[in-house]
């Protein structure tokens, strides 16, 4: 028989995401529009398109921008829950053993709030399953190991142990965020303590009790927003070809007749003056663009009534 799918999750959402800024100075990570929908919403359709329809958001960093794009999640076909993490961020096993009582599940599914991935959730779920592991990540080959760390199995799938980027790495796999575990591989630690997966809890793990942390290898894509060039790239290969290829805008942007915007993301709440030039720019919440005004390659954050400009990297 097949194995059930596990219906629950835990989307980390309560990072500070500092890489990201200036985007997250205005939105929580998972909260930041790509191709026209915020991240976070994005990762609750696609789990309640495999059948993982109780979820829960942690919260910690800029929390209503969170709240206000996924509600209570129903019109994602999901019922969305909020565990909070004050005064600090528990970390990715901290929050998890923070979410325990909300998830009441003895199995459940974490996914990264910061990547999108169309890994087989079923395949991870029968893995998991079967295995009696406490966490199962779901892996793809490292095709970028200067860029990111890796994963070592040995021949049974265990998890041996956890490399950096750069020279280690080569040959490993590539964690994709998403994992299927048991709410035992957190109840040891004490409620409020900030402590990660990967890192912490799973090195301990591997050490005390081998076998306890399997790793599954499917060939999935893989999207990050870690950086603002990784937004940049990730903006654009989502976006649909029925948007505009040279922009998209959100919602509430009015841009006068007379400016020139090529190649361009613009958020909510934006006026774009008489004459100005965009020219591969991200236009966050609140923006207005002067009349004249002149960017290219840069992000623009509205703050204390002010505009700021800080140039980025598109390649």
């Amino acid at each position: 028989m097949p194995t059930p799918p596990l219906r629950h999750a835990l989307v980390l959402t309560a990072g500070r995401g500092t890489r990201l800024r200036p985007l997250t100075l205005v939105r929580a990570k998972p909260a930041i529009p790509v191709a026209g929908e915020p991240l976070v919403r994005r990762i609750v359709r696609w789990l309640a398109a495999n059948g993982v329809t109780d979820v829960v958001l942690n919260l910690h960093h800029l929390p209503a921008t969170l709240t206000a794009v996924v509600g209570d999640g129903s019109d994602l076909g999901s019922l969305v829950r909020y565990s909070w993490e004050q005064p600090q961020v528990l970390g990715s096993a901290g929050g998890p053993r923070q979410a325990l009582p909300i998830l009441g599940a003895d199995a459940f599914l974490i996914v990264n709030g910061d990547t999108l991935s169309n890994f087989d959730l079923a395949a991870l779920t029968d893995a998991h399953c079967s295995s009696g592991a406490l966490a199962t990540l779901a892996l793809v080959p490292n095709q970028d190991p200067e860029q990111y760390g890796g994963v070592r199995l040995d021949a049974g799938s265990s998890v041996t142990g956890f490399v950096p980027r750069g020279r280690a790495a080569e040959g490993s796999f590539h964690f994709v965020g998403v994992q299927a575990v048991q709410a035992d591989a957190f109840q040891s630690l004490p409620a409020g303590q900030a402590m990660n997966s990967i890192g912490g809890l799973y090195d301990d793990l591997i050490a005390a009790r081998p076998g306890s942390v399997r790793g599954i290898m499917r060939e999935a894509a893989f999207w990050d927003v870690g950086t603002v060039t990784d937004y940049w790239r990730t903006s654009f290969a989502l976006m649909s070809r029925s948007q505009p290829e040279h922009e998209w805008r959100g919602r509430n942007v009015h841009v006068d007749e007379s400016a020139r915007i090529a190649r361009s993301i613009l958020w909510n709440d934006i006026e774009i003056g008489a004459g100005s030039v965009l020219d591969e720019c991200i236009v966050t919440d609140g923006v207005k663009v002067p009349a004249g005004a002149v960017y290219r390659r840069s992000i623009l954050v509205r703050a204390n009534g002010t505009t700021s400009m800080t140039s980025f990297d598109v390649s």
